[in-house]
């Protein structure tokens, strides 16, 4: 396929199309009463403490996966949750979940798998609430952690490079795009994967991250760089890949353990080199521009994939931390890519 029909055909994607909800709630919700400083739209809330930052994130999930494969859902009701504090740069408290279904055999599974991710993350399931008077299945859960130093969507800036950071040991789980690569890890392993995520925060070898969502890898790009004001210039080819799956699938693929990040070029190789140590497999994909234009490249051909000044996705937006180029490099670049006004 060639890569302008591969783009057009992704950004029609359902995983990508229904983040624009997100926009809409972004205006019902914008008048509420403010508590953090922190803009609303990350990967979790993050509520300044004394010490750092208290994180909370909820997730739901669609009926059809629940019912398709409830001891998965129940798994990723947990690991999900986690690697968006993770994403963020902190270390999970616990778990709380809600579920309405019947009582049954097939909603059993559902917390079947909630336990097993709880024992193989060790985060603990401190309470929820269930219905099972209702012949409908619904099933989200929410988390609770903590960052000391925090890691943001709304906080790359043009000159930085990008990063996508995947763990490839794993395969689909059909009969969705759902890349496993956790359920059969060892937990330890997991464990310490996870951890890289708040060491990386500590150390400030990144100070944008964000977990790769259903969305997939380019549309959580999208998503990164249209909260922080920016757009980038991604290699596609750069892109961790396992080499057995097609451009068209693994665009649209949702892996259990994919993060993209943002940083300065001088911490590139080390970040890099924090995932590869541990077998997972990361590339710099890309740098960040000034303009909106989400630009991708193959080969010797360029398309555009998404601009948000034209068409918002997610209308989670905060200028604050987009600073303008003063270096000769940076201005060299941003004039290559078109986007000197």
């Amino acid at each position: 396929m060639q890569l302008k029909q591969l783009l057009d055909d992704l950004r029609e994607y359902a995983g990508i199309q229904h983040k624009k909800d997100i926009s809409v709630v972004n205006g019902l919700v914008r008048e509420a009463y403010k508590h953090s400083d922190h803009p609303n739209g990350d990967d979790t809330a993050a509520i300044k403490t004394d010490t750092g930052y208290d994180l909370l994130a909820t997730e739901g999930f669609l009926s059809a996966f629940v019912h398709q494969d409830p001891w998965f859902a129940g798994w990723c009701s947990v690991m999900v949750n986690v690697s968006d504090v993770a994403a963020m740069g902190g270390r999970p408290t616990a778990i709380v979940n809600t579920i309405w279904a019947l009582n049954s055999p097939q909603t059993h599974k559902i917390y079947e798998g909630m336990v097993a991710a709880s024992q193989a993350f060790q985060v603990p399931i401190v309470g929820g609430h269930t219905n099972f008077q209702t012949n409908q299945t619904y099933l989200s859960a929410s988390i609770l952690g903590k960052a000391a130093t925090l890691m943001s969507s709304f906080a790359a800036k043009p000159n930085d490079v990008l990063v996508a950071a995947i763990d490839l040991r794993g395969a689909f789980r059909p009969p969705f795009l759902n890349w496993n690569a956790a359920t059969k890890a060892p937990p330890a392993r997991l464990r310490a994967d996870i951890a890289l995520l708040p060491y990386i925060a500590d150390n400030k070898l990144a100070h944008a991250a964000k977990d790769i969502s259903q969305a997939g890898i380019l549309g959580t790009c999208v998503m990164l760089l249209e909260s922080s004001g920016v757009g980038a210039e991604i290699s596609l080819d750069k892109i961790p890949k396992p080499p057995d799956v097609t451009w068209h699938d693994w665009l649209r693929t949702f892996p259990s353990y994919g993060y993209i990040f943002a940083m300065s070029k001088d911490n590139a190789k080390r970040l890099i080199s924090t995932f590869t140590a541990r077998g997972i497999s990361a590339e710099e994909i890309g740098d960040v521009t000034r303009c909106p234009e989400v630009m991708v490249n193959s080969m010797r051909e360029r398309y555009l994939f998404w601009n948000t000044a034209d068409e918002s996705l997610t209308g989670m937006t905060d200028t604050s931390n987009k600073k303008q180029e003063t270096t000769e490099v940076g201005t060299k670049a941003a004039s290559e890519f078109g986007c000197i006004s």
